[in-house]
């Protein structure tokens, strides 16, 4: 054959093979199946390349991985996934965006030339009886996104294959890639919307593993989406996106901190809203917000309306075991020990009743036993719940009472009592603490000791305040009896840690510990004196009331109603040869002077004060009418502290702080910066609060001491003698080696204990 005609021939096949190209390109283009017709054109694809197998993997975003979406040629296995890294041929094209042309799979040798890491997986050969050579692998684009790998196998001349043929298959992926996309659009626009199209758009799951939820929730008797919780690992809060975007609401997760609503429960049964999967949430004003599976359900929304009467209703989604947990928690879940749950306490409480007197001072005799029952209830459960204070709040006229807890120093409301017995619930309450019923115009103190009325050990300080419309509000402090921290476990920093134990441990003088109410003054007293307690040391301490008890002290309660007050308490114990005395609170001259006294006689006095700062300590007890040398001689150290809410181990995030972030902490922190051994750097991590189940999606549990130490040196003490200026007294700290409350707050920042947030709200310097 001539050159010329063997050019003809040549250039006939050319035309040939790229109108084969041409006419699979256009049938792909036109399909609305593609499943469908990569079937039908399987011969017409193996035949066009001349290979024996065709695969076209699709990214799985969710997983990271391929899987194979379609095969032409040989037995087709049940699945075939693929993660997308440097270890698999496909992989790697995935991972790298790379064309790969292989001779021989086998190779180890070919394959490390292209990635060290390459290998084949000959598994899947010696299961199919099959023997991979050649490989040819595409990545598949659109609009430069890489969604996929086109790969061929094995030339069936037994050649590598051509840079014809990669050029073609390039084409191909082209083709593949536009096909794909438009495939998505028609689908989104064809298909029936469901509430899982969120998930499915974002690639957070595939509408395979739709259907396969779909089956297991069916065979396992759960929901759906608790099946892709479990077993697909998607976030609650994605499957809450989906289920909002779906039904035009907002998604409502669990909250154990949610305040029960108490008169919306009243007349429902428990039985009937778990069967219904709807629960009320709360009323504000004339709005009535509703948890509900499915907003769309009209026979539901119009029960509801019935049972429910309000001027507008605003229904929110949530998933079938949340509303479950929400109602079980309302009504009282079937592990609460007590004998009636807070659903059958307040079926008890007549909401029909007719309105009750409003100068009544007693409670009704129908309903005593459900409000002592109440009233028991809300102080066991803010005990459950870690609170150190719950506040009853009675609002005017026909508006009922709102209980909130007090829980790592933030308020949540627990639950709302009917109008009717606002003043029953005060009444009682008042009983238990011994005080005047039938007082109600000025605030009273008192004790409650439950142990009495539950079988739970626990002590209450009480206190009523009168508020507007004749009510009266009650704060109650929950003191449950602990054990002491150790020292070491409180977050000191070094130095304060060898500074605070150092000055405890002085044969005399006078330590005191600085704060407001409920920043934990008593706790960092008891730990100091667990540090000190020795058989050969007698300490005596006197409380009010004692909260920590320990072996070794000798603990006394103040009576002040009788005249034994803290001043009384301390003459006492200069009488009764000790060398340790703690007193609860210096609350006034006598306290104060007499404390001054018995260090000066050889004796280690500690107490507690109410200030903002280790140095206004200093000017607020000269400004007492303390003598300026006496107090002087005998000051050792003062330690001013705060609370301030942690972050969640469990769910903590850690980002990567911009520079003006960390130069604001820098500017914050207004000292020696350079002492926290921190700089910015790419490696710098902080973390926030993000929110999980753990810590009720408020991003934080527990809470940490921050801590400011004044040290008590000879150019300190000659500073008091002087009367210095508050602002004198500080400088004089911090160049004795203080941090302040800010800076310490600041150094927990960096250690991931906190945020900026929760320090500044508990300090200014």
């Amino acid at each position: 054959m001539s050159d010329e005609s063997k050019d003809v021939t040549g250039h006939k096949e050319k035309l040939s093979y790229y109108k084969a190209l041409n006419d699979i390109a256009n049938q792909i283009h036109s399909a609305r199946d593609m499943d469908e017709i990569f079937l039908n054109l399987n011969s017409q694809i193996l035949s066009l390349f001349d290979t024996e197998r065709i695969s076209i993997y699709v990214i799985d975003h969710k997983r990271k991985e391929l899987y194979q979406r379609l095969k032409a040629g040989g037995a087709t296995p049940k699945e075939i996934r693929v993660p997308i890294n440097n270890e698999s041929i496909a992989g790697y094209t995935a991972n790298n965006a790379q064309v790969t042309n292989i001779l021989n799979a086998y190779d180890s040798h070919e394959l490390s030339m292209i990635n060290r890491a390459l290998a084949f997986d000959r598994s899947w050969d010696e299961k199919n009886s099959f023997t991979t050579k050649q490989v040819l692998t595409v990545p598949i684009f659109f609009k430069n996104t890489i969604i996929g790998v086109l790969q061929l196998i094995n030339k069936n001349n037994g050649d590598r294959f051509t840079l014809e043929d990669q050029n073609s298959a390039i084409e191909m992926a082209k083709v593949l890639g536009i096909a794909f996309y438009n495939q998505i659009k028609l689908a989104q626009k064809t298909r029936k919307k469901t509430r899982f199209d969120y998930l499915i758009n974002n690639s957070l799951i595939t509408e395979k593993e739709l259907g396969q939820a779909i089956i297991l929730g069916r065979d396992q008797k759960v929901s759906v989406e608790t099946v892709f919780i479990n077993d697909f690992k998607v976030k609650k809060n994605d499957i809450g996106k989906s289920l909002g975007e779906f039904y035009g609401c907002d998604y409502v997760p669990y909250d154990s901190n949610y305040p029960i609503p108490g008169d919306l429960l009243a007349r429902l049964k428990h039985v009937y809203l778990k069967n219904n999967l709807w629960v009320p949430l709360a009323r504000e004003g004339g709005r009535v917000k509703i948890l509900i599976d499915n907003p769309q359900r009209l026979d539901k929304v119009d029960s509801i309306k019935s049972l429910i009467h309000a001027e507008n209703y605003e229904f929110y989604v949530g998933l079938r075991e949340d509303i479950i947990r929400f109602l079980d928690y309302f009504y009282g879940t079937p592990q609460v020990v007590e004998s009636d749950s807070i659903h059958d306490i307040m079926a008890k409480l007549d909401t029909d009743a007719s309105e009750a007197d409003d100068d009544a001072t007693e409670i009704m005799t129908e309903d005593d036993s459900a409000i002592v029952q109440l009233v028991n209830k809300i102080i066991t459960d803010g005990y459950k719940k870690n609170a150190s204070d719950i506040h009853v709040e009675p609002y005017p006229g026909k508006s009922g009472a709102e209980i909130r807890f007090r829980v790592d120093g933030a308020c949540t409301k627990y639950q709302t009592i009917p109008y009717h017995y606002k003043r029953a619930i005060v009444s009682r309450i008042k009983i238990m603490s011994e005080l005047d019923i039938s007082e109600r115009r000025k605030p009273q103190d008192g004790k409650i000791k439950f142990k009495k009325f539950a079988p739970l050990d626990v002590e209450l300080r009480v206190a009523t305040i009168p508020t507007v419309g004749g009510e009266e509000d009650v704060v109650m402090r929950i003191l449950a009896a602990g054990e002491p921290i150790p020292l070491d476990a409180m977050g000191f920093s070094d130095r304060n840690f060898k500074l605070f134990t150092h000055l405890i441990s002085q044969p005399y003088g006078i330590v005191l510990v600085v704060g407001p109410t409920g920043s934990g003054k008593t706790t960092t007293l008891h730990a100091a004196l667990n540090y000190i307690n020795k058989p050969d040391t007698k300490i005596w301490t006197a409380e009010d009331p004692v909260e920590i008890t320990q072996k070794g002290l000798r603990q006394v309660q103040v009576l002040p109603k009788i005249g034994f007050d803290f001043a009384a308490a301390m003459r006492s114990f200069l009488r009764a040869d000790p060398d340790v005395i703690m007193v609860g609170e210096m609350r006034d001259h006598e306290t104060v002077s007499t404390g001054i006294e018995a260090s000066l006689t050889g004796h280690l006095v500690f107490s507690t004060l109410h200030t903002n700062s280790a140095p206004e300590t200093i000017t607020r007890l000269l400004d007492m009418g303390m003598d300026p040398f006496n107090f002087a001689d005998a000051i050792l150290g003062i330690l001013a502290q705060r609370l301030v809410r942690t972050l969640c181990k469990a769910c903590k995030e850690p980002y990567h702080p911009d520079k003006k972030e960390f130069d604001d902490l820098a500017k914050a922190y207004a000292g020696d910066f350079d002492s926290l051994g921190v700089s910015y750097t790419d490696d710098l991590k902080l973390h926030r609060a993000k929110g999980c189940d753990k810590c009720n999606n408020t991003g934080y549990k527990g809470r940490t001491g921050i801590i400011e130490l004044l040290n008590g040196t000879d150019t300190m003490r000659a500073l008091i003698q002087e009367k210095a200026r508050m602002e004198l007294l500080r400088e004089q700290a911090v160049k004795d080696g203080m941090t302040t409350l800010m800076q310490d707050g600041i150094r927990k920042i960096f250690l991931g204990l906190t945020d900026i947030q929760q320090v500044r709200k508990v300090c200014v310097k």
